[in-house]
């Protein structure tokens, strides 16, 4: 029955629908094309930096002028050429098929934030918000990580307050005044958090502000630390 549903319904590329050998899978050139973070890289934002690993922990410049209340932070894929196709067509395209392979992305990239009890959560979505888009995209992530990992996850950990405009084309002082207090534990939930240490998950940071929003209400409600994972990286050069 697997042989011929494969060969009705082969398996295709995520990005270009062309034939690939596995589900959830890209094809050859789009990985290529795929911008995936590897090497050294900022241990805040995990933003990619020239030179070798030596175990050492390295900040960018961003990161070591900019306060950053979480530990540790990693990121799967710059948020440019097809990294930022994939992105857009999981966010605004519907295409919530690319949670679980973006998730298996992600996993590798979180490595070294992951601990032994740690909580997944995802930054959250205005509820007006999510009825409009239907599904919170950093929920679907955190869901699929928390499969792949083994680590328990609390979809509803934390709360939007209240709805804030699109932060698209805001600097980097205006993304962070604006997302100020924005975000809290959800009080039924807060027994969750207290002494264990938390894993954010968002699909993208740019300057960090909303991660920052949720990092803070993490760490009031009694968390032991913070740490964070995105599937894509804006860098000011690309």
């Amino acid at each position: 029955m697997q042989s011929a549903l494969r060969m009705l319904y082969p398996p295709q590329c995520l990005s270009c629908g062309g034939l690939v050998d596995d589900d959830f899978g890209l094809c050859g050139p789009c990985w290529r094309d795929t911008p995936f973070i590897a090497g050294l890289v900022c241990d805040k934002c995990g933003v990619p930096l020239m030179g070798e690993e030596t175990g050492e922990t390295v900040l960018c410049d961003e990161c070591m002028t900019t306060a950053r209340p979480w530990n540790k932070g990693r990121a799967a894929m710059l948020y440019s050429e097809k990294g930022r196709q994939i992105v857009l067509a999981f966010k605004h395209g519907d295409r919530q098929d690319l949670a679980r392979p973006a998730a298996g992305w992600m996993a590798q990239a979180a490595k070294h934030l992951l601990q032994e009890h740690s909580l997944i959560a995802p930054v959250p979505l205005h509820w007006m918000r999510l009825l409009k888009r239907r599904y919170n995209q950093s929920a679907l992530l955190a869901a699929e990580l928390a499969k792949i990992t083994q680590r328990a996850v609390c979809p509803d950990l934390l709360q939007r307050t209240r709805r804030t405009r699109s932060l698209e084309g805001l600097g980097r002082d205006a993304r962070f005044a604006m997302l100020a207090d924005s975000i809290r534990i959800q009080p039924r939930r807060r027994h969750r958090v207290i002494g264990r240490p938390v894993l954010l998950v968002d699909d993208v940071m740019t300057s960090g502000a909303t991660l920052a929003a949720a990092s803070e209400a993490c760490l009031a409600a009694g968390a032991s630390d913070v740490s964070v994972l995105v599937l894509a990286r804006v860098a000011k050069d690309t």
